[in-house]
């Protein structure tokens, strides 16, 4: 498992529009993106009933991890089953794909989906359903702009447009009401590994902006 440096920040809009010209200039697209540069990210997020993953997030525990399955732009014909944990303010995500038909028996309540695979990370989440009481909690969904400087391995995203939706089992129906999330602002987000450029840290630099430790789940899970 490879852990690698993360930096957030809240921006505004206007913030949002420098980042994204500077950023144009010094970095590349990510192969992923649409035509305008950016992609839908929509995610269910996996917690159990004394919401565990929350309260860890809330409380700054050094060591977590959660679950979540994941797909972009409507599309779920490639459907990600992620694992992200946290260790020392360091981060790293395992993912491997799963099934659609594995998803919709997950959200039907037939966890035994995860098992037929023969994938460790599907394990895994299987068995932790079973000794921690995870379950899908929260869809959660936003806006994507993602950039990429290979000195580094550096990534950079920028998140906006964040939504809840209201019900976990309308995850995979793209026509499914969400709202906006009680705390939407812009996120920037940056990975790197070693180290990072001084090319991105001018890029990236905003005044009066510092590091924070949104999150999204945690913003979406306002609601309940």
């Amino acid at each position: 498992m490879k852990f690698r440096h993360e930096w957030k920040h809240e921006i505004n809009y206007s913030d949002f529009l420098v980042l994204r010209q500077r950023l144009r200039a010094v970095a590349k697209p990510d192969v992923h993106a649409q035509p305008d540069g950016s992609y839908l990210v929509r995610s269910l997020y996996f917690d159990n009933l004394s919401d565990q993953a929350l309260r860890e997030k809330i409380d700054g525990v050094n060591r977590r991890e959660k679950f979540r399955i994941r797909y972009y732009n409507d599309d779920i014909s490639h459907i990600q089953l992620e694992k992200k944990s946290k260790y020392n303010g360091l981060c790293s995500k395992e993912a491997v794909t799963v099934s659609e038909e594995t998803v919709r028996r997950i959200l039907k309540g037939d966890n035994g989906a995860l098992l037929e695979s023969g994938q460790e990370l599907e394990a895994e989440l299987y068995s932790k359903m079973l000794s921690k009481g995870l379950l899908p909690k929260t869809i959660v969904e936003y806006m994507r702009m993602p950039f990429v400087f290979a000195p580094g391995n550096v990534r950079i995203t920028l998140d906006y447009q964040i939504r809840t939706g209201i019900c976990c089992r309308d995850f995979l129906n793209m026509e499914s009401v969400t709202i906006e999330a009680a705390f939407s602002p812009v996120i920037l987000e940056v990975k790197w590994d070693e180290f990072l450029p001084d090319i991105i840290r001018d890029a990236i630099w905003l005044p009066g902006r510092r590091a924070c430790a949104f999150s999204k789940y945690a913003a979406c899970r306002s609601y309940g």
